[in-house]
């Protein structure tokens, strides 16, 4: 784990007790901080009551204390914490700024942070093996993999520094103040989370503040594909007055014969990760020979496009990370119909984030068949049956038998919900675990 000297002799209260508050603690404890932790469930609490004090912030007196560090999932704009630690002059911050505050005291090194409302997983983990594949040291971190301060310290070797892959949601953005990335890098913005901003600006706002915490001679990297990454150009070039270390990319600089060759990275919104990653790859100094190379061999991550598996002739992928109609449409974008005929088994439902699908109807002409499930499922069957058939199947596994009876050879069973998991399961990855089980079976049932 990271052990900074930056936290030896200071006070921090530590609220929520998961992955990334249970990291905290261990890395202030080791660095010689006092700390008071808390979380309203009595088995977290009971993880760490040998290593910290236990105490509510809401109840404890925070005079003297150099921070409350909150998990990410703690909505700020109606929690009392956010009140009662402005009355007591405290800050809050997350794990990440704890990292920012800890760097000047770690080896030499290089920050990637990568935000942006869909395809941060995906970029992350590409920008990562190209990093890994050209022999730098590096691990990833944020909002992907482990909590990034229960990771070892990077140290350089031959190929040159270490390089830190933060993947960055807007709410880890909020809970920073001192992160100064190498490399920051803006993916897209298209509305989302709108429960914890004032408004789409708000929200658009935060993903700004990644660059606004950029030091002179650090690199932005902004795919310029919608009004409000576009916006954010103008804004950051204007602040940094000639547009310096500021690369606008866009799809269209991924040549699509090339990116036929990358297995895990087909459809649209994947060109626009890929030239994302190309340039942020080049700002670091990786020969593009080696980018390319990387492209190839990259995989997919779990539930992200994720193939798996074929059953007579039919390709099941598991999009599950897809909970919004903006993240589901590049899936529909990248089967096409082939000779007139479309191709896509399209499962969808869950808990909408809208009344609508507007973002996907570009692509309804892909989609042979949709299979609705879950609470959305009845009120997205009324919505597509003007357009393509339609099976309210309710159950995934039930879609999936479904699709399976009805799909030809050549054609794709693809799980991209375009909603939120939590009516049938506890997250998404357990959405995704679903239907990879259930695609499984299918060799067990008899024809």
């Amino acid at each position: 784990m990271i052990v900074s000297d930056a936290f030896k002799g200071k006070t921090y209260a530590v609220l929520g007790l998961a992955r990334s508050g249970l990291a905290t603690v261990d890395t202030l404890v080791a660095s010689g901080a006092r700390v008071v932790a808390w979380d309203s469930r009595e088995e977290a609490r009971a993880l760490v009551e040998r290593k910290a004090e236990l105490g509510d912030p809401m109840e404890i007196d925070l005079a003297g204390f150099d921070g409350i560090v909150v998990s990410p999932g703690v909505p700020l704009n109606r929690h009392p914490i956010a009140m009662r630690a402005k009355i007591a002059g405290v800050p809050i911050i997350g794990d990440i700024e704890l990292f920012a505050l800890a760097r000047p005291t770690l080896p030499p090194h290089k920050v990637v942070g990568i935000t942006g409302t869909n395809g941060k997983s995906t970029t992350t983990a590409l920008i990562h093996h190209i990093i890994e594949q050209a022999g730098f040291p590096t691990v990833m971190g944020g909002n992907i993999g482990l909590p990034i301060l229960s990771q070892p310290p990077l140290e350089p070797n031959l190929h040159g520094v270490g390089v830190y892959v933060l993947e960055l949601s807007s709410y880890q953005i909020d809970l920073t103040h001192s992160l100064d990335c190498d490399v920051a890098v803006l993916l897209n913005i298209t509305p989302d989370h709108l429960d914890r901003y004032d408004g789409f600006e708000g929200y658009v706002a935060s993903k700004a503040r990644l660059f606004a915490m950029q030091s002179a001679g650090h690199s932005a990297v902004i795919a310029a594909e919608d009004g409000s990454s576009q916006s954010i150009i103008n804004d950051v070039c204007n602040m940094r007055g000639d547009g310096q270390d500021v690369v606008e990319v866009v799809s269209s600089q991924v040549d699509p014969i090339e990116q036929l060759g990358w297995p895990a990275l087909q459809g649209p919104h994947n060109a626009q990760n890929a030239a994302v990653a190309m340039v942020a790859a080049a700002v670091l100094g990786i020969d593009p020979a080696t980018t390319k190379a990387a492209l190839t061999s990259y995989a997919s991550l779990p539930h992200r496009m994720q193939a798996v598996g074929t059953h007579n002739g039919v390709l099941y992928v598991n999009d599950s990370k897809a909970t919004n109609a903006a993240s589901t449409a590049p899936a529909l974008a990248a089967w096409p119909a082939k000779d007139g005929r479309p191709r896509i088994h399209w499962i969808l439902g869950g808990v909408a984030k809208s009344d609508n699908l507007d973002e996907c109807v570009p692509h309804f002409a892909n989609i042979a068949h949709a299979y609705t499930i879950g609470e959305a499922g009845h009120m997205f069957a009324d919505l597509l049956r003007p357009h393509m058939a339609v099976d309210d199947s309710e159950m995934l596994s039930a879609a999936v038998r479904r699709a399976a009876r009805i799909a030809q050879p050549g054609d794709v069973v693809l799980l991209s919900p375009a909603c939120a998991s939590f009516d049938q399961f506890r997250d998404f990855e357990a959405r995704g675990d679903a239907f990879a089980a259930a695609v499984a079976a299918l060799d067990s049932i008899a024809e």
